[in-house]
């Protein structure tokens, strides 16, 4: 039977949690509509009658990944320097006034290009992209979209690193782990939620403004910019506790300060090795999302195209041991959660490496592998947010917000291409065998040091 301290209840019942939780859902809400309101601009005003929208839609997806390699170290050293709750606040209210500034832009720059040189690519490239000009037209509008783009997802690697910083300020240690489990089940239903219905809502906003040609969808630009000023709004309630110091102008470097989070991750085998087995899961999880589509291409009675309902099984596995989590894993420490996730997760990768051709049994396993998954990736983040101390969590939250951007980046290039050259299922195994020697060398580290701590 459950005590009034264990499960979700004591997170929810705390006032400055619930602030910070329900401001990250319009927020992470947000970031999914972003994408979706890109895609309609795009289609409704520079995509051409017979033209791929791909192309358009990959220069935004380059141009919101960009700054997530660039800017995530630097940006947890100002998270560190600056109140915490400002930045929150702040990068929010920044994000909406940058999409509310979208219409206006693309009225006073349509009809307008710019005529961009390709003389720079190489010959084979040239070729490849069937470009016989010594120039092409960009649309000024669009060329606004991939400065808008950038701008949002910069401020975002600001938002991400003191998000995971202000909740110890917020929630009792105790209680870490079931505030990590709900803020994970939280994304996964955001995630799932907000591609679902971003089309349909903001397509519906733009019915009840009362859509014309040329206002450049200003209902959907509304509910965008309209949930990161409700985000920043409600993230004004906030209370963490922080003491605003006056600065100096004897701080050092930034770059000293990102060497100081990198040392302090060299000296703490424990931090150190949650960051890895985190990176571990974020390689595995973005390898699977380009395998899927050749999964699903093996599966009878499913085609490539219906890759997600693969990944949709990952989604709620993981929802399920978030859940299971916040109720019981406080009896258990994050060393010994993360290497049963480990273990489970090498166990399901063979299992999907053997049984790949069977609908039932894919979903299954996928389904499972998530629930594993969550017993890395929640005691993980706990783990690091106990052990570092207050000064360091803007520069060791950013240094794992930069590696977790490049650790979803390298597998979406190199997955498909190991795929077409070895084949499916020495991938596969290749992945469990990641997983399981993560999960175990952690496990081995930490006990040649001390338990975890249990919660």
């Amino acid at each position: 039977m459950l005590s009034s301290n264990q499960g979700f209840g004591p997170v929810l019942r705390n006032q400055r949690f619930l602030a910070l939780w329900v401001g990250q859902i319009f927020s992470q809400m947000a970031d999914k509509f972003y994408l979706v309101l890109m895609i309609a601009l795009i289609a409704n005003h520079y995509q051409s009658a017979n033209q791929s929208i791909s192309g358009w839609v990959s220069a935004i997806m380059i141009a919101n990944t960009i700054p997530a390699v660039l800017f995530g170290s630097l940006a947890g050293v100002y998270v560190d320097r600056w109140t915490k709750k400002e930045v929150l606040v702040i990068s929010n209210f920044i994000r909406g006034l940058l999409v509310f500034s979208i219409p206006p832009l693309l009225w006073l720059t349509r009809q307008q290009s710019l005529a961009i040189s390709v003389a720079w690519l190489p010959n084979f490239l040239r070729r490849w992209r069937s470009v016989e000009h010594d120039a092409f037209n960009l649309p000024l509008g669009f060329a606004i979209l991939l400065g808008v783009t950038f701008l949002v997802s910069t401020l975002t690697q600001f938002f991400a690193p003191a998000e995971q910083s202000v909740l110890p300020l917020v929630v009792r240690r105790r209680n870490l782990l079931a505030a990590n489990s709900l803020n994970t089940l939280t994304s996964m239903a955001v995630l799932i939620v907000g591609f679902a219905i971003g089309e349909p809502l903001l397509a519906l906003a733009d019915e009840w403004l009362g859509h014309v040609d040329g206002t450049w969808d200003l209902g959907k630009v509304a509910v965008v910019g309209g949930s990161y000023l409700i985000a920043g709004f409600i993230l004004l309630w906030l209370r963490t506790g922080e003491i605003y110091t006056k600065p100096t102008g004897n701080e050092p470097h930034v770059f000293a300060d990102i060497a100081d989070g990198i040392r302090y991750l060299q000296g703490n085998h424990r931090v150190r090795n949650a960051l890895i087995q985190l990176l571990i899961l974020f390689s595995i999880f973005a390898a699977l999302s380009v395998l899927a589509v050749s999964m699903a291409a093996h599966i009878p009675n499913l085609k490539a195209s219906q890759f997600g309902f693969l990944l949709a099984a990952g989604g709620v596995g993981m929802a399920i041991g978030a859940v299971s989590l916040g109720y019981w894993g406080q009896g258990f420490s994050q060393i010994q959660l993360g290497l049963w996730g480990s273990l489970g997760m090498g166990v399901c990768l063979i299992g999907l490496a053997i049984f790949n051709s069977s609908l039932i049994l894919s979903l299954l396993i996928i389904l499972t592998m998530g629930i594993f998954a969550a017993l890395v990736g929640v005691p993980m983040q706990t783990l690091i947010q106990v052990e570092t101390p207050p000064e360091m969590h803007g520069k060791v939250f950013g240094l794992e917000n930069n590696a977790n951007n490049i650790a979803l980046s390298l597998p979406l290039a190199l997955a498909g291409v190991a795929e077409s050259l070895f084949g499916l299922r020495p991938v596969m195994l290749f992945l469990a065998a990641m997983a399981i020697a993560g999960g175990i060398l952690t496990w081995y580290i930490s006990r040649n040091t001390h338990q975890g701590v249990k919660y």
